[in-house]
């Protein structure tokens, strides 16, 4: 999206602005850039899905891929067209300069620009002189042409034209004349953008910020940025480039890129947003960034990252109990913005490091109020504190904790159900093969349950011996799956003596749990934090206890 462009010398002091326009843009290259980061592969209906949600959270600009270099690319944008009704973006084909020594109109790859039907064409363009030379085997003039001539020939089908200047700032550095000389062949041949590329990521904002301010200067032309993440720099260069002057910053979403990735996509808009005070997205898009931050990820098949800045799920989660303490006065003493600007939420971790103002906020996010009962208080946090010396995590567990919370505030253990005993036998065959099976013992609604089953694992037959028990008592468990499973030798003892900590997430098709045991071996840590889950899900599901 767009905004009146303002460079604040005061980042923290915001500017006001009220609507958006196009002097400021936004541009997303995850179709494109993003994708070539190492374990994405993404499909057409991939690149579809993705690009309804860059639409849908405001970006002024998508690429889309390289139409013409492969079929992939060249299908999204035929069916993107037709498939798509885009509401806030612009679809954006990308592609090179026409070849040394042809003609803009003859170059079968620009012609495929055109073909693709997208209004904006972004054209990567060699400003390193060593690469014009070395990679393009061309003179340094033969390239200023190849710019020109294809920014010329793009805007006379009525394309809007931006080009990016590839290894731009290796090039000012070996060779600042030239570099420049590059920027302004694209601009004079009408180029509305162009853009300087940190291809390596090597550089640092204070050099950014120095070479875009001077680079504005002496050429005139409209700048944008496109940072590589390689220094850890690539947000920081981003804006520290605003700073100087640009007003086109290029990003992906979750910062997927090549190598180590790129300038991310969700902290330099909400940066732009809330730090700098300028209208880079559509009313209340804002609100939607955790949201459109995970949906991308669940599409691309990569976990989203737990600590990544505004979005990620540990982003606004306090653990020490001195941060607790101030945040139960006001939570703004350690949190730079309110999570909800963003779509986030405030969390507290439950530790042997928790205090009083931690539990009884984590009560009060649970839902339970603890009534400023100061015994009750202390003693959950002494539960806490002895079973975390013991092995449990209640940080990865909240279901777990509630558990226990809810166990101390009323005084009684949810009754569900109660175990008599459990059996799990691991059969070797002859033929290589094993067998699981487990053979449950439940006390449930004063009636005495003996279940068996088989599964793929001592843990899943016990899994699935329970649900053979319980469900034709409570129904409800039917929805209940086994979502990850994850197993934690600790430390402290040596090799198969040692503590087992078993982590289970459980979903009902809607919301998802985690529920932690810990014991001498691996199907006895599993056992308990399938109690937890089982027992969790009945009290979700609003069943009363039966004991």
């Amino acid at each position: 999206m767009s905004i009146k462009p303002t460079v604040p010398t005061e980042p923290t002091k915001p500017t006001e602005q009220t609507e958006t326009d196009d002097s400021f843009h936004v541009f997303d290259t995850t179709l494109r850039d993003g994708a070539q980061r190492e374990g994405i592969n993404l499909t057409v209906a991939d690149k579809l899905a993705i690009a309804r949600y860059l639409d849908e959270f405001g970006v002024g600009f998508i690429e889309g891929g390289w139409p013409g270099a492969n079929p992939r690319d060249t299908e999204f944008f035929a069916r993107a067209r037709q498939e798509i009704d885009f509401r806030n973006a612009q679809l954006v084909a990308f592609g090179a300069t026409r070849r040394p020594g042809a003609k803009a109109s003859e170059d079968p790859q620009v012609k495929a620009l055109v073909e693709s039907g997208a209004p904006v064409v972004t054209l990567v363009a060699k400003s390193h002189d060593r690469h014009v030379e070395l990679a393009l085997r061309t003179t340094l003039d033969e390239n200023l042409a190849m710019v020109a001539d294809t920014v010329s020939y793009l805007r006379e089908q009525g394309r809007r034209v931006f080009v990016d200047c590839e290894h731009f700032f290796d090039g000012y550095r070996a060779n600042p004349a030239y570099a420049k000389a590059v920027v302004r062949a694209a601009a004079e041949a009408g180029a509305d953008v162009v853009v300087l590329c940190d291809t390596n990521g090597g550089m640092l904002p204070a050099q950014i910020q120095a070479v875009v301010s001077t680079v504005l200067t002496d050429t005139g032309a409209r700048l944008g940025i496109h940072t590589q993440d390689d220094t850890g720099c690539a947000v920081a260069n981003t804006l520290a480039a605003v700073d100087a002057g640009a007003t086109h910053v290029q990003c992906t979403a979750n910062g997927y890129g090549e190598r180590v990735g790129n300038a991310n996509l969700f902290p330099v808009v909400a940066a732009l947003e809330l730090k700098y005070g300028r209208k880079v997205l559509p009313a209340g898009a804002l609100a939607e960034m955790t949201r459109i931050s995970h949906a991308i990820a669940e599409v691309v098949n990569l976990a989203p990252s737990t600590h990544q800045p505004y979005v990620g799920v540990s982003a606004f989660a306090h653990k020490a109990g001195l941060h607790a303490s101030a945040i139960k006065v006001d939570p703004d003493l350690y949190q730079h913005i309110a999570p909800e600007r963003v779509g986030n939420s405030m969390r507290m971790l439950v530790s042997d490091m928790a205090g009083r103002a931690s539990i009884e906020l984590k009560g009060k996010e649970l839902g339970i109020d603890l009534g400023g009962d100061r015994d009750l208080v202390g003693r959950v946090v002494g539960r806490v504190k002895e079973r975390e010396l013991r092995g449990y995590t209640y940080e990865a567990a909240d279901a777990s904790f509630e558990l226990l919370l809810r166990e101390e505030a009323e005084g009684r253990v949810r009754g569900y159900f109660r175990t008599e005993s459990w059996r799990a036998i691991v059969e070797d065959r002859p033929d290589g093969t094993h067998a699981n099976e487990a053979t449950v013992k439940l006390w449930a609604k004063g009636e005495r349950i003996v279940a068996t089953a088989e599964g793929n694992g001592p843990v899943n037959a016990l899994d699935r011996a329970m649900r053979v028990g319980l469900e034709r008592i409570y129904p409800q468990l039917a929805k209940l799956q086994l979502v990850d499973y994850k197993v934690r030798i600790l430390e402290g003892r040596q090799g198969t003596e040692s503590t087992t900590r078993v982590l289970i997430t459980t979903g009902d098709g809607e919301t998802e749990w985690a529920t932690v045991g810990v014991a001498e071996n691996v199907i006895s840590a599993s056992w308990q934090a399938l109690e937890d889950a089982y027992t969790y899900g009945l009290l979700k599901a609003g069943v009363e206890p039966a004991e």
